[in-house]
Order: structure tokens, then sequence, then C-alpha cells
């Protein structure tokens, strides 16, 4: 299975519709619909939370303990916080991002009624009205307001509209796609790893792959806002990856080609095990990767802990540049995420043998360990020690796919 296997067309015009979707936080129906469509058209199973939320099945041969891998489909975006007496609306943001990206961008504001759209200014956007005062005024949401589409000159004005405090405005994504891979918008983060979970399940689909144990593809609403898959999860999962951008920056190891595994985000560190899970099916399948801290950055994983589910974790990134900006990747990052969640799904879940909530220490991973004396104890790869332990007769490996003790070998 290589990169070239998964269908590039399907990947880049489900990315588009994505994008052509408003979903900021607390307004995701549209979209939520819109995946729906997806799952419906490559005949999956699928569920909705009350609130929104999606878990999707693909069967496996068994039922638990199952895994499941998770993108949000939420956006950062705005709420109308003041109808002005200028007939501008003030805003706040939602999620965590900065003004300075909200300058200019096309905007829809969503009433009870109507949808108008709008553009975001800084209160002085004229050049030929403020002279420099355009360049040194302060950057915030403070100074920034939405100048409507529609003949209104004061609050009264607004107010006929329908406009009011608390109204949803979606930023446009203005998107671009180059001959060379790369893709330019707003609100790749998440609306990329949405495409590359789906094509990674239609590929699995269309190839009639039979799954070990089930797997999940859960859709959160609430991520950017900090709870995310707190709510989502069944509650026999034991394994959950996300799929969400990774920052390239200075200081940063992430990149826009491969995948970038993260070891720890600003909530601690990832699950240590299905980490170098991860790590070992790049290395057995020649998927390039690199790994990754991000300091001020909580995901769907992080939301999933904090609510109190006792599972293994680990986020799995494609490279962002400008993340919660006019943001850039490429689609071989896309790519690479989509064949890592295919391997990954194709393996028996990391530690089968913990089948409850609660397992004896026999059960339990050893990891390397130091002596009082400060010299290395190294037992043998856990992972190869599970396996052999297991036996094939408790989790199947797909024809053509490399054992857990295989790829082990091939990355020592």
């Amino acid at each position: 299975m290589k990169k070239s296997d998964f269908d590039h067309e399907y990947l880049l015009s489900t990315l588009l519709t994505l994008l052509g979707i408003h979903s900021p936080t607390g307004y995701t129906d549209p979209i939520v619909r819109g995946v729906c469509h997806m799952l419906q058209e490559l005949g999956l199973e699928f569920e909705l939370t009350r609130r929104g939320a999606i878990r999707a099945t693909l069967k496996g041969k068994q039922g638990s303990p199952d895994r499941a891998v998770v993108a949000h489909v939420d956006t950062i975006g705005a709420m109308v916080k003041e109808l002005k007496d200028n007939g501008r609306l003030a805003l706040i943001p939602v999620g965590t991002w900065s003004a300075r990206f909200a300058e200019g961008g096309r905007v829809s504001v969503f009433t009870d009624d109507q949808i108008f759209r709008g553009q975001v200014l800084p209160l002085k956007a004229s050049g030929h009205t403020y002279n420099q005062d355009v360049d040194t005024q302060p950057v915030g949401w403070d100074n920034v307001e939405l100048r409507v589409d529609e003949p209104v000159f004061n609050k009264a004005d607004l107010a006929k509209l329908g406009i009011n405090v608390g109204d949803f405005v979606g930023f446009d994504s203005a998107a671009e796609e180059f001959p060379n891979g790369y893709i330019c918008a707003r609100h790749l983060d998440n609306k990329a790893g949405t495409a590359a979970l789906l094509t990674a399940a239609k590929y699995m689909v269309d190839n009639k792959i039979e799954l070990p144990v089930d797997l999940h593809l859960l859709f959160t609403i609430s991520e950017e806002v900090g709870s995310g898959a707190s709510a989502v999860l069944h509650g026999d999962v034991a394994e959950m990856i996300t799929v969400d951008n990774g920052t390239t920056a200075p200081g940063q190891s992430s990149a826009e080609f491969g995948v970038t595994i993260a070891m720890a985000d600003s909530t601690g560190p990832f699950d240590y095990h299905l980490t170098h899970h991860l790590i070992h099916l790049c290395q057995a399948n020649e998927i390039a990767y690199t790994r990754d801290i991000f300091r001020y950055y909580q995901c769907d994983s992080a939301s999933a802990l904090e609510a109190g589910n006792d599972i293994r974790t680990a986020l799995l990134t494609f490279g962002v540049d400008g993340s919660h900006g006019y943001e850039r990747t490429n689609i071989d990052s896309l790519l690479s995420i989509a064949q890592l969640v295919v391997v990954y799904a194709t393996q028996r879940p990391l530690y089968a043998s913990q089948r409850g909530a609660l397992s004896t220490l026999e059960d339990f991973p050893e990891t390397r360990d130091t002596d009082v004396d400060g010299l290395k104890i190294l037992p043998p790869n856990p992972i190869k020690q599970v396996v052999e332990k297991l036996g094939p007769e408790n989790g199947a490996t797909p024809d053509g796919a490399q054992t857990q003790d295989e790829q082990t070998q091939a990355s020592d």
C-alpha cells in the first residue's frame, strides 16, 4: 500500500467541499449533515450524539476492545458582541485566534432567519482618511468591526435586519490549490484532517479490508473551545488516535510533508506505547515522519482524558503553516495521514489482552528502566513481547500486512 493507491481526487474534492461549509464552534449542524452525507455515500453506519458529534463504524472481526480515530469538524470563527451606533458590528472570537487574521476576512452572519454577507475591517480602515494611523492602531478584537453589505447606517438599521447579539459569524476559507500539492485556506484545521480520515475510510471500503477489531471514526464539534471528544467515545474504546494539524514554525519539527507524530501537547505527554507504535508503523511501512511537541495546543485526545476516559491516546498531525490564520499544507501530508490510519487500523490493538477496564500486572506493558546505579535495563521490546504472549489466534493480521513482530524487527 502506497500513497499513490489512495484516491487523490476524492481527498481534494472532499476537502474543498468541507471548506465551503461554515462551521464555527456552536454552529456546526450544516457541516455535520455534510459529513453524514459523505459517510452514507461510503456505505458506513453512523449515529449522532445529542449535540451532533458523529460516531461512524468500520466493522472488524471482533467488537471489543476496539479503537477510534477522531477529527474535529468545527473551526474558529466569531460572534456578534454589539450592534454599534455607526451601523457596524463588534465581534468576539470563537476559539483562540488573533484579530490580525480576521482583518479583511469575508464573512457570513447567521441571524435567526437570514444570512448576511460582510467584511471584517480595522476601525481605521482607510489610509486616505487616517493616513499613518492605519498602521499604528493596536491589534485586537476591540479594534475591528464587521461591515454588513446592506444599507445600514446605525444600530436601528441593523436591528431591522434581524441581526442580534450572539449571532454567529463564519469566515470564508478562501481556498486555493496548486499543481505542486500545496493547499492554502482558512480552516485547514481541521477540515483537512477530516478529509484525510474520510479518504482512509474510502480506501478500506473500496478494497474490502477486513479489520481485526471495530474501528470507530469520530467527528467532534467543539474541539476549538476545548471540549472536543469528551462525550463522544464508546465505552469499550481502548485506543484513540486524534488527527489534527501540526504547527510548522521556527522551533517546531512539524513538516508539510509526511506525518508528524506529537509526543506531547500543553496538557502533557501522549501515551508512550501507542505513540511509539505509530513510529514503528511508519518505519516498517516507509512512511516519512517526524516528531514534535506542541506547547500551546490542546486536541481531542486531551479532552477525552480530561473527561475521565481511561484510554491510550496519541496525536497524528499534518503540517500546517500559519495555523489559525491563512493556513497552508500539502496534499502529500494528508495522503500520508490516510496511509498511516489504514496501516494502524489493520493491526490488532496494541495490548489486546487488556480487554477490560482493569487488568493484571501480567497484561500491563513493560518499558525501559534504570537501576539505582544508572545502568540501563533493556527488557524485550514491549510490542514484540505482547505479540509473542498473545499469539496469532488472539488477533488476525491481514494478508500482506506486517505483524507487529516484523515491524519491530524492521525498525531495530
